[in-house]
């Protein structure tokens, strides 16, 4: 993890505590996998470190890292070669507009599927719909995350989803899992975000939201087994409550386990920056917990053993 830090330190221009420097290196050490630049993500997004026009610093994340190892307080991961991104801006397109309104039961439509996004021009569209039907608009996820479709019989297009990596700390969550700093900084990728859910506004089937958060809690942990060599044992989500009353979670067994306080990790003054979320929890497995803590090794998990 280097060397232990003991002091303040001001890096890229911004003062970090000394309790934010430790989070970084167990950011670093938890992460390892990640490259720089999804390493400089992750850490902007555990210390909402925001530039004025509502990006993530991102060249600064990266001096500061580079920084801190030159110090020899973190290792960070080896560069990477890589081809850009040139995907660019979100483009609107025809595929993406407004359709017919689709109604009746899910029963008219089965079987519901999910189905994983397998190229660019899935990709695009998929991002194309939640920029314009989801009310957080599209951000480009980073380290492990999955994007599906939510799909019926006949091959019509009813959602999105998207599995991500977990928020950092979140006090009612890591209280009712149990949680030490320790447990949380060895385990956290065990528990995956929920981080987009969108039935389109010209859906109107019945019970289709809680029907497919059914389908995505038998589907995703195998996906993420074949995909990332690990299974995760629990999913989170963070419902706005000023928005929504998070009725298709408690409909398909989630656990509503509290709500977030609202501090951004920039609120020097206790200010509540961000919406109030509730959050929801749902068990991937009977014994999670043992998983969670560290009672029981990964390794010995029984393959088809669920909730």
């Amino acid at each position: 993890m280097g060397k232990p830090i003991s002091k303040e330190m001001i890096l890229s221009g911004r003062k970090f505590s000394i309790k934010e420097i430790k989070e970084i290196q167990e950011t670093v050490s938890v992460f390892r996998h990640l490259s720089r630049k999804e390493m400089a993500l992750t850490i902007c997004e555990h210390l909402s470190w925001y530039q004025l026009n509502g990006k993530y610093k991102v060249n600064s994340s990266l001096k500061a890292l580079k920084r801190l190892e030159t110090l020899g307080y973190i290792t960070l991961p080896d560069v990477r070669r890589c081809r850009r991104n040139k995907t660019g801006e979100i483009v609107f397109t025809p595929r993406g507009k407004e359709c017919e309104d689709i109604k009746g039961s899910v029963e008219d439509w089965e079987p519901i599927t999910i189905e994983a996004i397998k190229d660019k021009e899935e990709a695009l569209l998929w991002n194309e719909y939640v920029e314009r039907y989801h009310y957080l608009g599209y951000k480009q996820p980073f380290g492990a995350h999955r994007k599906y479709f939510i799909i019926s019989r006949h091959g019509k297009h009813f959602g999105c989803l998207l599995y991500a990596a977990s928020a950092w700390s979140v006090a009612c969550r890591d209280e009712w899992i149990g949680w030490s700093q320790l447990d949380r900084c060895q385990r956290l990728h065990l528990v995956v975000n929920n981080s987009r859910f969108l039935i389109f506004p010209w859906v109107h089937i019945n019970n289709l939201a809680s029907k497919a958060l059914s389908i995505a809690a038998r589907y995703v942990p195998e996906d993420w087994q074949r995909l990332y060599s690990y299974r995760p044992v629990l999913f989170e989500t963070y419902v706005d409550r000023a928005r929504f009353k998070g009725t298709c979670y408690r409909a398909a067994n989630w656990k509503h386990v509290g709500t977030t306080k609202g501090y951004g990790r920039m609120s020097r003054h206790k200010e509540k920056v961000l919406p109030i979320k509730d959050v929801y929890l749902y068990p991937l497995c009977r014994n999670f917990r043992e998983y969670l803590l560290g009672k029981v090794s990964p390794a010995l998990r029984q393959e088809g053993v669920s909730q």
